[in-house]
C-alpha cells in the first residue's frame, strides 16, 4: 500500500489489486460511520481509494490502520436486478465461455457480484465477482448507441448502462430498473460495496 497526498485535503491510497481496494473501502466507510475518520468523500477506483475532505493528521492514521483481508467484504446491501437475457452478444459470450447460451445465463444468475467502483457515466457501476477465466473482450468497434438498462460484460466486469450511450461492452440482457435518478436521495441505485444479484425478470 502507498499513500500519496493529491491536494490540500485529499489523499490517494494505492492498492495492489481490486480485493485490497474493497478491503480499504469497507474499512474506511466503517471508521467514518463510527466517527474515527472524517472525510467528505471516499471514492474507490480500480486500484486506488481517494479520500477527500480529510484533516492533515489523517495520513498518519491510515499508516496505522491495516484492514484484515476480506473482513468486511460482502457486507453491503443487496440489490436484485430483474434481467431479461436477450442481449445481442449473449451467444458470443457463451461461445467464449465454451458453453451454450442457457448455461451462460445460469452462470450469470449464480454469480454474486459486488460494485467495485463507479465511472464512465453517472450511475454506471463496475461489477466484479467473476472468476478470472470468464473475462470477455470488448467489441472491436463500439456501438454508437447502447439502450439504457442494457446488462453487459467487458474484461472481468459486468455493468448496466444507466442511460443510452455509445459503448463497447458485450450485451447479454436488459433491465427496466432505473439505475440513476437525480430525484432520489441517493441518485445511483448501485454504489461501491453494494452486492448485486441478477435475477430473471
Amino acid at each position: 500500500m502507498k499513500i500519496r497526498r493529491v491536494g490540500a485535503s485529499a489523499l490517494l491510497i494505492e492498492c495492489p489489486d481490486a480485493d485490497r481496494v474493497e478491503d480499504w473501502r469497507a474499512e474506511l466507510w466503517r471508521r467514518r460511520e463510527s466517527g474515527e475518520l472524517h472525510a467528505t468523500e471516499i471514492v474507490p477506483g480500480a486500484r486506488t481509494v481517494l479520500l477527500d475532505g480529510v484533516a492533515s493528521e489523517t495520513e498518519a492514521l491510515l499508516t496505522a490502520w491495516e484492514p484484515a483481508p476480506g473482513r468486511h467484504r460482502g457486507d453491503g446491501p443487496l440489490v436484485e436486478i430483474r434481467t431479461v437475457f436477450d442481449g445481442a452478444d449473449l451467444e458470443s459470450v457463451a461461445a467464449h465461455w465454451k458453453v451454450d447460451p442457457d448455461q451462460a445465463v445460469r452462470r450469470l444468475l449464480d454469480t454474486r457480484l459486488t460494485v467495485a467502483f463507479s465511472g464512465f457515466a453517472p450511475g454506471f457501476a463496475y461489477l466484479r465477482g467473476f472468476p478470472d477465466g470468464w473475462a470477455v473482450p470488448r467489441l472491436d468497434a463500439p456501438r454508437p448507441r447502447v439502450p439504457a438498462g442494457s446488462v453487459a460484460l467487458a474484461g472481468g466486469f459486468a455493468g448496466i448502462y444507466p442511460t443510452a450511450s455509445p459503448g463497447g461492452w458485450r450485451l447479454v440482457g436488459h433491465t427496466e430498473q432505473n439505475l440513476f435518478d437525480v430525484r432520489r436521495e441517493q441518485p445511483a441505485l448501485l454504489t461501491p460495496g453494494t452486492r448485486v444479484q441478477l435475477v430473471t425478470a
